[in-house]
C-alpha cells in the first residue's frame, strides 16, 4: 500500500501543481541574497551554455531545410532549462512568477520587485562570465569562422525588431518558458520535470521568440565577434565589421532588452503566473472572506488598591518578535513551524501586517479527528484557523491582562443583565476565584493602530510579575550525608 502510494504522489492534478507552484513562487522570497545571486549567476551561465549549443547546431545547416535545422537548434536549446530545472537555477524569466506570492498576500509589490531586480542582475553577471570564456577559447573560429558569423547573423537579426514586435516576441516567449516551468509541477520525478521542458522550448527558440537572459549572452557575443576578432577571422568568412555596425551596446539594450524584458514579465507573471491563480486561488480566497481583526478586548481590573506599580503596559513586556503565519501557508508547513519553535499556536496576518486569525494545535487536532486522520489535501492555514480572536490592546494594563487570564468575571460574580445575583455562596473571594475553571487563550495578539505588533503569552505575564517576590534565590545543591 505504501508504494502504491507513492508512486500516485509522482503525478499531481491541476489543483495540486497550482499549490506546487505557490511553494516555488514563495521560495523565492525565502532566500538569502547571497543564495539568490548564486543561482541567477548559475543559470545566466546556462543559458548561455544552451544558446552555444544551438550556434553549434545550427552552423552549416542551410541544406538541412529552414524548420528542421530551427527544431534541431530548439531541441539542443533546450538544455540550459533542464540544467535550471534539475540544478535549480534562479532564472528570472521563470522568477517572475513570484507575482502568485504577491497576489496570495505573501509578500509585497516592493519585495517582488527586489526579487526579479536581484535575479535579473545576477543572470547578467553569470552571461557575462560565461562570455569571456568563450571569447577566450576563440569559439567563433570554429567551423573555419562559420560559427562566428552564424552568431554574428542572430545577434543582428534580434536587433531588427520594431520596438512592438519585440515586446510582443517577449510575451510569446516567456508564455511558453512559465508554461514548461509549469509543467514539472505535474511531477515528483526529476527525469518527468526534464522532459516536461523540451517540447516548449524547442517552440520558443525555432519560432525565434525572445528571451531577455538568452539574449544577455547572444547579443553581447556578436557585439564581442564584431569588436574585437581579428582580421584573419574576417578574410576566414569575407566579410567587414562594418556589414555588423549596428551591433553596439546602446542598440542591444533600447531595440532589445527593454521591450523583451517587459514582454517576458506580462508574459510569465501576468498570462501563466495571475492568469492560473485567478482560476484555482481566487476564488477560494473569495470564498474564505479573509478580513483583518482590529477590535481589541477591553480589560479592565476588579481590584483598584493593586499593591505595586499598575502603570506597565503590554508594549513593555509583550514578545514584539514572534511566530507569524500567512493564511495561504500549507497545514503541514504550519506545523512544522509550531514544532520547530515548540509552540501550540500563532498569529495568523496579512501582507500588512493585520491580524486575520489564530492557528493552533488544537484546531488541528480537532481537524483530524473530524477527518479520521487523514488530512484534506491541499489544505492552507486558512481552512483551519479560528476567525473569533481575542486580542488585546498595546495600551492595556499589565494588572488587568494579568486579571483576564486568570479570573472568569462572570463565574466570580454570577449576575443577570441587570445586576441580580443568581448563586449565592458561602465561600470567600478568594475561595471563590481559586475554585472556580477559566478557559481563556494561552497566547493574546497585541494590536496597535490597527496592526499586530507582537503576543502577549502567560510567560511574558510571569515575568513581569517575577520582582514581587524579590531578588533571585541562588540554590546551593548540597551533597546528603549518608549515616
Amino acid at each position: 500500500m505504501t508504494t502504491a502510494y507513492s508512486e500516485q504522489k509522482q503525478n499531481f492534478s491541476p489543483l495540486e501543481m497550482m499549490a506546487e507552484a505557490e511553494k516555488f513562487a514563495l521560495s523565492k522570497a525565502k532566500k538569502s541574497n547571497g543564495m539568490i545571486f548564486g543561482l541567477a549567476m548559475m543559470a545566466g551561465a546556462f543559458i548561455g551554455l544552451a544558446f552555444i549549443f544551438y550556434i553549434t547546431v545550427t552552423t552549416g545547416s542551410a541544406n538541412a531545410g529552414w524548420g528542421l535545422s530551427r527544431l534541431a537548434g530548439g531541441l539542443a536549446f533546450s538544455m540550459g532549462l533542464i540544467l535550471i530545472v534539475v540544478c535549480g537555477g534562479e532564472l528570472f524569466t521563470s522568477s517572475v512568477l513570484s507575482s502568485i506570492s504577491w497576489a496570495n498576500k505573501q509578500i509585497s509589490f516592493g519585495k517582488m520587485l527586489g526579487i526579479w531586480g536581484k535575479v535579473y542582475l545576477g543572470n547578467f553577471i553569470g552571461a557575462m562570465f560565461l562570455l569571456l570564456l568563450v571569447s577566450a577559447a576563440a569559439l567563433y573560429q570554429l567551423d573555419h569562422g562559420e560559427w562566428g558569423l552564424n552568431a554574428l547573423h542572430i545577434a543582428q537579426h534580434k536587433l531588427h525588431h520594431t520596438p512592438v514586435q519585440a515586446f510582443a516576441l517577449g510575451i510569446l516567449c516567456n508564455l511558453l518558458v512559465c508554461l514548461a516551468i509549469w509543467l514539472t509541477f505535474s511531477s515528483a520525478s526529476a527525469m518527468t520535470k526534464a522532459a516536461m521542458t523540451i517540447m516548449p522550448v524547442a517552440m520558443f527558440v525555432s519560432s525565434g521568440f525572445e528571451h531577455c537572459v538568452a539574449n544577455m549572452f547572444m547579443v553581447p557575443l556578436g557585439i564581442a565577434i564584431q569588436s574585437f576578432a581579428p582580421e584573419s577571422f574576417w578574410l576566414q568568412i569575407g566579410a567587414q565589421p562594418s556589414q555588423f555596425a549596428d551591433l553596439n551596446i546602446y542598440q542591444f539594450i533600447t531595440a532589445n532588452l527593454i521591450p523583451v524584458t517587459a514582454g517576458n514579465i506580462v508574459g510569465g507573471a501576468v498570462l501563466v503566473g495571475l492568469a492560473n491563480w485567478c482560476i484555482y486561488r481566487r476564488p477560494e480566497l473569495k470564498a474564505a472572506k479573509i478580513t483583518s481583526i482590529t477590535k481589541t478586548t477591553r480589560m479592565t481590573t476588579i481590584k483598584e488598591s493593586v499593591k505595586m506599580n499598575n502603570n506597565v503596559t503590554v508594549k513593555e513586556i509583550m514578545n514584539t518578535q514572534p511566530v507569524v503565519l500567512s493564511a495561504d501557508t500549507m497545514t503541514s508547513a504550519a506545523i512544522d513551524t509550531l514544532l520547530d519553535k515548540r509552540l501550540t499556536g500563532a498569529p495568523v496576518a496579512d501582507v500588512d501586517g493585520r491580524l486575520v486569525g489564530f492557528f493552533s494545535v488544537h484546531d488541528v487536532l480537532v481537524d483530524l479527528w473530524c477527518q479520521d486522520y487523514i488530512p484534506a489535501e491541499g489544505q492552507k492555514v486558512v481552512d483551519l484557523m479560528s476567525r473569533d480572536v481575542v486580542a488585546v490592546d498595546a495600551t492595556e494594563r499589565l494588572v488587568d491582562v494579568a486579571e483576564y487570564v486568570c479570573i472568569d468575571k462572570e463565574q466570580l460574580y454570577p449576575t443577570t443583565n441587570m445586576g441580580i445575583a443568581t448563586q449565592f455562596s458561602t465561600l470567600s473571594l478568594e475561595e471563590r476565584a481559586k475554585s472556580i475553571k477559566v478557559s481563556k487563550p494561552r497566547v493574546l495578539p497585541v494590536l496597535e493602530n490597527g496592526k499586530l505588533v507582537g503576543v502577549l503569552s502567560r510567560y511574558e505575564i510571569v515575568s513581569a510579575l517575577r520582582p514581587i517576590y524579590g531578588e533571585r534565590l541562588q540554590v546551593v545543591e548540597k551533597d546528603l550525608e549518608t549515616a
